[in-house]
């Protein structure tokens, strides 16, 4: 099950929608959606490492452009729809502490946010919600989402090949880890 799934993974990164597809995902990811376009990028960088770069590029602007999203979630719906987001991640009950100080540091939460496996859709939210600036929050976002799409890309550009074989050889294993990492992701935010 698992090798079929990850052939037909293969199989529509190669599609012509698959693009597509990864703006859709980081877009929707950004603001709302829990599953990162890492899921989608690695497989098409995988499956057409030429395009290592254009895929990249995809993945920041439709993330950038959904992290305005949720900055405006923040900024005119937070409590009909932002509110509700962060407490799914467990963040609800911080957001007035946090709302006290986070403008003094928000460039920096913002890039960290960006690169690292947190969820970027909350500080998105947050920043609008905390009113932090909007030119800083839309620099900080292309920073932090381009280093973080551009340098997987270059990674896998650069050693797909052995990467592609080493997680075909082991794809249950890869598969479990990948599994263990997305849960461990949601109970760390949840508890962090």
């Amino acid at each position: 099950m698992i090798r079929t799934l990850y052939n037909w993974t293969i199989s529509m990164a190669r599609s012509r929608h698959a693009l597509w597809g990864l703006a859709l995902v980081s877009f929707v990811e950004s603001s709302v959606f829990p599953v990162p376009p890492d899921v989608l990028m690695i497989p098409m960088i995988i499956a057409q490492p030429s395009r290592a770069f254009v895929i990249a590029a995809v993945a920041t602007l439709a993330s950038v452009l959904g992290g305005l999203l949720g900055y405006y979630i923040g900024w005119g719906l937070f409590e009909s729809v932002g509110r509700p987001v962060l407490e799914f991640y467990g963040k609800g009950v911080y957001f007035e502490e946090f709302a006290q100080r986070y403008n003094e540091w928000g460039a920096w939460v913002v890039l960290m946010a960006g690169v690292t496996p947190f969820p970027y859709k909350v500080i998105t939210i947050m920043s609008g919600a905390t009113g932090l600036s909007l030119p800083v929050f839309v620099i900080a976002s292309i920073l932090a989402r381009g280093l973080r799409f551009f340098i997987v890309a270059a990674l896998l550009w650069r050693f797909g090949a052995p990467i592609r074989d080493f997680i075909e050889r082991r794809l249950a294993l890869m598969f479990t880890l990948f599994v263990a990492l997305l849960i461990g992701g949601f109970v760390a935010v949840r508890y962090l």
